[in-house]
């Protein structure tokens, strides 16, 4: 048996990662001196409302080494082998965490995947060793799936301001300097495992086509894989992906999924994106 494990950052809804038998471990939501257990405490509609009130921007931790070994200790225990799916190590502390957690434990059959990715991408990940694992492979070749495949998937979003990004930290004054002019809407996006901005546009329809164009210029949506949309705050905001991709490109609608309160601290209300893998050669 393969034990599948992820971060909250992947944003898997939790009744499906209970289905697909992935344990999810939470990084903490600090708001205004209260600390929530992302994907678990609150509801992204309750936490879009709060952090539009919030009186500072809330914070976010990682997953402690503890959290990792309670996990690895387990799956030890049970006979298992662990495959464990990160949000990329540019971007967080959490795979450093799990690293320290498996020396810790001393397991040979624990296998950590930097997803070089973060939300629905990192899902995408996870969702893929799922039916690997199923397929009866072993988790050695299921990491080693992952690490070869990982380059071809592509994290593409719309956000309403950069604010939030820059605030965190997760983006350059510089980059949100140039975002944040009045009117104009940022494209974000992954890219070796860092976020950055990939294009802008005035006005909210104007940056939902400069992404279509990204798209395509990224390699395509590979229709064989998975992909998928989120949104934070408002599932409106999703709709111009599910339009593009069912009616545009002719593809089957994609499953949109709300974003969580972490990656959500970071986005901001008002965002939207797709996960997808980009066509090979």
């Amino acid at each position: 048996m393969v034990r599948i494990i992820t971060d909250s950052t992947s944003d898997f809804p939790l009744e499906q990662a209970q289905e697909l038998g992935v344990r999810v471990i939470p990084m903490q939501l600090n708001i205004d001196g209260e600390v929530y257990r992302d994907g678990l405490d609150m509801e992204p509609e309750t936490f879009y409302d709060l952090l539009a009130q919030a009186k500072i921007l809330p914070t976010t931790s990682q997953p402690s080494p503890e959290q990792f070994i309670t996990e690895f200790e387990q799956a030890r225990q049970a006979g298992e082998e662990v495959v464990c799916i990160t949000v990329s190590g540019e971007l967080s502390g959490t795979l450093q965490s799990a690293m320290i957690a498996r020396e810790e434990v001393g397991y040979e059959h624990i296998h950590l995947v930097d997803s070089r990715n973060v939300t629905l991408a990192e899902q995408l990940l996870v969702r893929r060793a799922c039916h690997l694992a199923q397929a009866g492979l072993t988790a050695a070749d299921i990491a080693q799936d992952l690490e070869a495949v990982r380059g071809r998937i592509r994290l593409l979003a719309i956000v309403d301001t950069l604010k939030y990004l820059h605030k965190g930290g997760r983006l350059s004054g510089a980059a949100a300097l140039a975002g944040g002019l009045l009117g104009v809407k940022p494209v974000v996006g992954i890219t070796d495992g860092k976020l950055g901005m990939m294009g802008k546009a005035r006005g909210m329809a104007g940056a939902y086509v400069t992404l279509f164009k990204l798209i395509e210029e990224q390699g395509g949506i590979d229709e064989s894989e998975p992909y998928l949309v989120g949104y934070t705050g408002s599932r409106t905001q999703a709709m111009p992906f599910v339009r593009f991709v069912s009616q545009n490109l002719g593809l089957e609608k994609p499953a949109v999924l709300p974003i969580g309160t972490v990656i959500g601290t970071h986005a901001g209300p008002g965002a939207a994106g797709i996960a997808f893998f980009a066509k090979e050669g």
